[in-house]
């Protein structure tokens, strides 16, 4: 593990010895911004595979409706049914999900080496970086006992707090109206046991990311905002022709 976190160390001051240049005190900042670019890229093709799926699952909602209409109020008749239709036409309700588990060990990674003071028996260089007046391996809390919220550091951090709650404000408007589209007049939208309640939670779930930037290594926060503004631009381009997507003419008066 310890020659493994050497390596990845290594990795990111090489990225940031080439955005130096342009990002001068700033450029391990940017090395992280371009290091979560990279892994979002990696995963692209499982996002394309999840806007397929997300497709295949809205052609079957005539055969969904068809199946509650069916079943009545036999809701275990109509779950078994559901699932045997997914199962049939290769549809997982949960492959969404999939491109954002992958993404966490990255994550880890990225919180472990900024909250350790040594690397490979060595002091941890990266810790001595900065974004702006914010360190990176620093919190916060750190900030805030600092110079307070409106200090070099905690101004950093405003920034982030507003990008993050701008990205999830878009993506709660974005999610309710998909998910009202998609559920059938009359229906609950439980598909499969449980899902309704994910359902219900999806909306929320960007406002969480607020409390990670607030607690986690500004360099982790960095890949978290980063992350998250990503997978609203690509999930507004992959899902633009889903019901719901585009906003109606009431919701721009």
């Amino acid at each position: 593990m310890s020659t493994f976190m050497s390596a990845f160390a290594t990795l990111v001051e090489r990225f940031a010895d080439l955005l130096q240049p342009l990002f001068h005190a700033s450029a391990a900042a940017a090395a992280i911004v371009l290091f979560t670019a990279l892994v979002r890229l990696l995963v692209h093709p499982l996002s394309r595979a999840a806007a397929r799926g997300q497709r295949a699952r809205a052609a079957l909602q005539p055969q969904v409706a068809r199946l509650r209409e069916k079943h009545g109020k036999d809701r275990e008749k109509f779950q078994k049914e559901l699932m045997e239709l997914h199962a049939e036409e290769k549809v997982s309700p949960l492959s969404g999900c999939l491109p954002s588990l992958l993404q966490m060990p990255a994550f880890f990674l990225l919180y472990h080496l900024f909250s350790s003071s040594t690397i490979g028996g060595d002091a941890n260089a990266l810790l001595g970086h900065e974004l702006f007046a914010a360190p990176l391996g620093g919190r916060w809390a750190d900030a805030l006992g600092e110079g307070g919220p409106l200090g070099p550091a905690g101004l950093v951090y405003l920034v982030l707090f507003a990008v993050v709650a701008a990205v999830a404000t878009f993506n709660y408007v974005r999610t309710k109206r998909m998910t009202a589209a998609a559920t059938p007049a009359g229906g609950d939208g439980e598909q499969i046991p449980g899902l309704a309640s994910i359902g219900r939670l999806m909306p929320f779930l960007s406002f969480f990311t607020l409390f990670t930037v607030a607690v986690v290594p500004l360099a982790a926060a960095l890949y978290v905002v980063t992350s998250t503004t990503w997978s609203a631009v690509e999930r507004a381009v992959l899902y633009r022709d889903m019901p719901g997507a585009a906003p109606t003419a009431a919701a721009l008066v």
